[in-house]
């Protein structure tokens, strides 16, 4: 999930770079970094790794912007944009494995990142396979708020398939105004957690105010790992990372309703 994460955003940016269309390679390989190229790159260790390569011909970067772009909340994007988070989410992954990352760019010409990622060194352990139900949905009523409206309509339309009652909010004030309008007809807050004018985490502290035993659950297009997002896990708190599968959905939104 988290590698995936990795190639969502890597493969986002490289899209963003290519507005009038180009190529996007995804290539893997298994490569051995040796003594003689520890020599010449201060930040290799020995070892064997698999190499993942993700390259675009699009509008590049220049030498300065390249040794920017993992610090959190720097981007080469438009107000509005981007948030500066996507490449420090994607440094934090990659760290977490043990691994490297770099990038190369030319203006014009395009960019490449490469990632190592140590391979394993051991035998593979068998794999019980948990077989789970078919997701089930219910007749609750969801409040959600998501400010990417093509998502926010994938996911009510799940739900309401599903069954529940979906209300809809655009942004962490007006899913406080909505909440306040229905308050005790809601069963559970499903919200985004970066919104514009108030964050996910911000209107839950709200309705919890109003509801301290309302039921919430944070979605988010940012691993639940990584370290660079203005969000504070808690214990207990509940996450999905985005782009959801339905089931995944429907899974968690189950799961947060029947909890105790």
């Amino acid at each position: 999930g988290q590698i995936e994460q990795v190639l969502m955003n890597l493969c986002v940016n490289s899209r963003d770079a290519m507005p009038k269309g180009g190529k996007l390679m995804i290539e893997t390989e298994n490569v051995l970094i040796d003594g003689e190229y520890v020599e010449t790159h201060s930040w290799a260790v020995p070892g064997r790794y698999v190499l993942l390569s993700i390259t675009d011909t699009g509008c590049g970067m220049e030498n300065e912007q390249v040794s920017q772009i993992f610090e959190p909340f720097f981007t080469t994007k438009k107000t509005g944009e981007g948030t500066g988070l996507g490449l420090a989410t994607v440094y934090g992954i990659v760290k977490q494995h043990q691994g490297y990352i770099h990038a190369y760019s030319e203006v014009d010409k395009g960019t490449i990142f490469k990632i190592y990622l140590p391979t394993v060194e051991r035998r593979a352990a068998d794999v019980v396979h948990s077989v789970k139900g078919a997701a089930v949905g219910g007749t609750e009523t969801i409040l959600v708020a998501e400010d990417d409206e093509s998502v926010l309509k994938l996911c009510s339309n799940i739900l309401r398939n599903a069954g529940y009652t979906v209300l809809t909010a655009k942004d962490g004030q007006e899913a406080v105004r909505v909440f306040e309008d229905h308050a005790d007809d809601i069963d559970l807050v499903l919200f985004d957690v970066v919104m514009p004018k108030l964050s996910g985490e911000e209107a839950v502290a709200r309705i919890l105010k109003q509801r301290p035993d309302m039921r919430y659950l944070y979605a988010s297009g940012y691993s639940e790992n990584a370290v660079h997002t203005n969000f504070v896990r808690k214990k207990g708190v509940q996450l999905i990372g985005k782009p959801y599968q339905p089931e995944t959905l429907l899974r968690a939104v189950r799961e947060a309703l029947d909890t105790l």
